[in-house]
């Protein structure tokens, strides 16, 4: 199990990347609108403005989805329950943690999580 100190600073890793991902799905959601104001004057107009819409919304759920997993990480930082696998409840290792702050299983959990998922 991690210590104090580095739960700690995995928490001071987490709060920066959330900030940097509010700061990205903000500007995605502003390049999008900007994109809809855009004069179309053809077909390739429209494609490319369909092309980087799409583009930026992507990035935007993607930036979401790994935003909610902070938010997740950051509440069982305060519930004392962060570094511990939702599947098999061991603890996670600190190099995991380190590489995926916001890490919800274990390695070999993942690797069944990940299969089943690929099953659906």
């Amino acid at each position: 199990m991690p210590n104090t100190k580095q739960i700690e600073e995995l928490h001071e890793v987490l709060l920066k990347r959330k900030e940097v991902l509010l700061k990205s799905i903000n500007g995605n959601r502003e390049n999008i609108n900007l994109l809809k104001d855009q004069d179309i004057n053809d077909d390739l107009d429209y494609a490319e403005v369909v092309s980087d819409s799409f583009t930026e919304g992507m990035i935007a759920n993607h930036h979401s989805r790994e935003l909610a997993e902070i938010e997740l990480a950051l509440k069982k930082i305060n519930d004392k329950s962060y570094g511990i696998c939702d599947m098999c409840g061991v603890v996670i290792p600190l190099g995991r943690l380190k590489a995926k702050p916001f890490a919800k299983f274990c390695t070999e959990c993942r690797t069944v999580y990940e299969a089943e998922q690929a099953g659906k």
